[in-house]
C-alpha cells in the first residue's frame, strides 16, 4: 500500500508541475507576443518621421529586407540606406504609412523566433488611398530583445495596376 501511495503522490506532484510549466510557458508567449506587436507601431512612427536610423535599429545586424520590386537589402547598413531613400521619397510624395487599425496583426512565437503578419495602408495627406497591402516580419529574440531578421511586404493591387517602387 505504501508503494501505491508513493506512486500516487509522485503522479500528483508531476501533474502539478507540468500544469505550472504549461501556464508559465503560455504567459511567456503572451508577453513575447505583446512585445512583438509593440514593434510595428514604433517602426511606422519612425518611417513617417523619415528616421531611417531608428527603423534600422529594429533590425538584427544580419537581417534581410525583402522589398517588392527591388533587390534584397542585406545587413543593417543596407537596410538603413534603403529606408533613408524610401522615406525621403515618401515625404516628397506627401504620403504616410499606417498599420490597419481595424485589423489586429497575427503574431506567433516559438522559442526565440517569432513572426507577425498584418495589413498596412499608404495614404496621401488628403486621406486618399495610394496603396493597401500586407506584411510578414520574422523576429529573433537576442539578449532579451526582439529584433527583425526578415521583413517583406506587398501590395494587394495586381502587378499591372501597382506602381513599381522607385529604386
Amino acid at each position: 500500500m505504501i508503494r501505491v501511495t508513493n506512486v500516487a503522490s509522485f503522479l500528483v506532484g508531476f501533474l502539478v508541475l507540468a500544469g505550472y510549466a504549461a501556464t508559465a510557458s503560455a504567459a511567456e508567449a503572451t508577453t513575447d507576443e505583446v512585445a512583438i506587436r509593440a514593434i510595428s507601431p514604433v517602426w511606422a512612427k519612425a518611417y513617417n518621421a523619415g528616421d531611417a536610423k531608428a527603423i534600422s535599429a529594429l533590425y538584427a545586424e544580419q537581417a534581410v529586407l525583402l522589398p517588392p520590386a527591388a533587390p534584397a537589402a542585406k545587413g543593417k547598413a543596407a537596410i538603413q540606406a534603403y529606408f533613408a531613400k524610401d522615406t525621403a521619397e515618401s515625404a516628397k510624395a506627401g504620403v504616410t504609412f499606417s498599420l490597419d487599425p481595424k485589423s489586429k496583426s497575427d503574431v506567433g512565437v516559438s522559442g526565440d523566433l517569432g513572426w507577425e503578419s498584418g495589413t498596412y495602408a499608404v495614404n496621401e495627406k488628403s486621406g486618399a488611398s495610394v496603396e493597401v497591402g500586407k506584411y510578414l516580419t520574422v523576429y529573433k529574440k537576442s539578449a532579451g530583445k526582439w529584433l527583425i531578421i526578415r521583413d517583406t511586404w506587398n501590395s494587394d493591387a495586381s502587378p499591372s495596376a501597382a506602381t513599381p517602387a522607385k529604386k
